[in-house]
């Protein structure tokens, strides 16, 4: 399996108040994990994807996603909330596990496209719904990530 995505990736049993909370809070996380230097460049790459149409999936999941020349890795960062917040979504359902994929604007055509294609393989599987949405294990949300992604090969 591999480890794209690691324990150190994953946070649980958060508080935010809002979407704008929760994407400021993954792109200060992505400079402390070594992804980016600039968290106000990832934070305004995000608001840019999110003007463009709703990143909330389905059953209380999102992907927001970012790409940015400041992004020199990329990553896959996991916000699970203690509540459900307001944030567009397909199924007009409130979000509180929001699945975030960074990637470098180098990468944007290759590595975004793949990450996102299987991010969303993975939220059309109840099983993998509910492990996540049932888990406050950093490493067993990690690792269902990798084998969503490994198995995907």
């Amino acid at each position: 399996m591999s480890d794209f995505v690691s324990s150190n990736d994953v946070f649980v049993n958060q508080h935010a108040e809002s979407r704008d909370e929760v994407l400021r809070f993954i792109s200060q996380k992505a400079v402390e994990l070594g992804v980016t230097d600039d968290a106000d460049a990832v934070y305004k790459a995000f608001i840019a994807r999110e003007d463009m149409g709703e990143t909330g999936m389905t059953d209380g999941f999102a992907v927001p996603h970012a790409k940015d020349a400041s992004i020199k890795k990329a990553a896959v960062i996991v916000f699970k909330n203690d509540h459900a917040l307001d944030w567009p979504s397909f199924d007009e359902k409130p979000v509180d596990i929001a699945i975030s994929l960074l990637v470098p604007a180098g990468e944007a055509g290759t590595t975004h496209i793949k990450l996102l294609s299987k991010t969303a393989v993975l939220l059309m599987k109840d099983d993998f719904k509910s492990l996540v949405r049932g888990s406050d294990d950093a490493q067993v949300i990690a690792d269902a990530i990798n084998k969503g992604i490994d198995d995907q090969d």
